[in-house]
């Protein structure tokens, strides 16, 4: 994983190249649930409030996410990529997928589907005891 991780993050700041794994995990999660609050992250990461609330500030400061107050209670804030938040979810996307077809290459036809059956068969069974 530390290999998988180096590879993925590492290579200087082209192409959304600068975010942490916790930075794409937050772009991530706003991509998928626009206009979520940073309590739900929270909720939904398990992580620290003061830490989500430190990556939610450094995210914003860059210009890639935004926060307005909710219309029923103008404490709470509604987060969202911004355009700039989006193009570097999407960097972060490909160069995910391209790294995993990199590391498949090595594969045979038979050893991917080994490899996708037991992926899937983790993945079951941590939904199971979730």
């Amino acid at each position: 994983m530390r290999g998988l991780r180096a590879a993925f993050h590492g290579g200087g700041r082209k192409e959304g190249r600068d975010l942490t794994h916790l930075d794409s995990r937050v772009l991530g999660f706003f991509a998928r649930c626009p206009g979520a609050t940073q309590k739900e992250l929270a909720q939904h990461s398990g992580r620290d409030k003061g830490q989500i609330a430190r990556l939610i500030h450094g995210l914003k400061e860059r210009g890639l996410l935004s926060a307005t107050p909710d219309e029923a209670d103008r404490r709470t804030l509604r987060i969202e990529l911004t355009p700039a938040g989006l193009d570097a979810h999407r960097a972060q996307h490909a160069r995910a997928y391209a790294l995993a077809e990199q590391s498949a290459q090595a594969l045979s036809d038979d050893e991917r589907r080994t490899l996708i059956d037991l992926l899937q068969k983790v993945h079951t069974h941590l939904g199971a005891g979730a």
